[in-house]
């Protein structure tokens, strides 16, 4: 099904068919169209409709920002992140400076609907996670926020993130994030963004009382280390525009259309 939603993520302005999505898939479309709504929750044709992100642009338009009540909500409604058990560590400027030096990081691959993931743990709980198509760079680029640390391959350790993050399974996530206290901030507000919503970068910086910081906002974002989970992808510009998102904006694209959809089936 990464296949399927990478096709139709790209494609989506020529608003593709059935048949067109299930023969870039190889399969037939009755099969396509039943494994696509199993795996991911959604019809092929409502997570099409949701790909031009007028659900999100409109959201904008309307002024639902960080202070509106759908984001007070919070981690509750159809999103798991309610779920997470945060340990959260803000480092000091030196203990940045050590780049993980002294952590031991166990790191895996897995399936999803977004492509190879990349998971990455310590003995406290969930790191580090990725989404791409290339393992070794992939791997490069989360080592490279931790330079100093040890990493050891072990893909056992992590299935258990995996089966929680993409299969549903039950029972708490442990998640523990390294950042500045700035990261950390920013971090927490993203946390705050209910499943089918979306804010701008403006909206961020307006939430910590920093209006000016938009920029600063926008790069502690793009350093986010548990993306999905964390959810970066419904920063938008302040035009609605998709912009900026560290593993792809084709892949963010099609967060953002599957989340929109997902909620508009539990809302009917």
């Amino acid at each position: 099904m990464a296949r399927a939603i990478a096709y139709l993520a790209e494609n989506f302005a020529a608003q593709p068919s059935l048949e067109d999505a299930a023969r870039a898939s190889g399969i037939s479309p009755f099969h396509f169209q039943r494994l696509f709504t199993r795996h991911t929750g959604v019809s092929p044709k409502n997570f099409v409709a949701h790909l031009t992100l007028e659900r999100a642009k409109e959201s904008l338009r309307l002024g639902e920002t960080v202070s509106s009540a759908a984001w007070q909500a919070g981690l509750s409604g159809a999103s798991r992140l309610h779920d997470l058990s945060l340990k959260v560590e803000a480092m000091t400027p030196g203990e940045y400076a050590k780049g993980g030096e002294g952590l031991i990081l166990a790191y895996g691959f897995a399936p999803s609907l977004f492509g190879t993931s990349l998971l990455m743990a310590t003995e406290r709980g969930l790191c580090g996670l990725a989404f791409g198509d290339d393992e070794d760079a992939m791997l490069a680029d989360m080592v490279s926020r931790w330079p100093r640390a040890k990493f050891v391959r072990d893909d056992a350790k992590l299935a258990p993130y995996a089966d929680k993050i993409f299969s549903g399974a039950k029972g708490a996530l442990p998640i523990q994030l390294f950042g500045t206290p700035w990261q950390i901030k920013v971090w927490d507000v993203l946390l705050r963004i209910p499943e089918g919503k979306v804010v701008s970068y403006s909206d961020i910086a307006h939430s910590l009382r920093a209006a000016k910081a938009s920029r600063a906002v926008g790069t502690a974002v793009g350093r986010n280390p548990i993306s999905l989970l964390i959810p970066c992808h419904r920063v938008l510009s302040s035009t609605g525009a998709i912009t900026g998102y560290h593993w792809g904006t084709t892949r963010k694209r099609a967060m953002l259309a599957w989340e929109a959809a997902k909620h508009d089936e539990v809302s009917a």
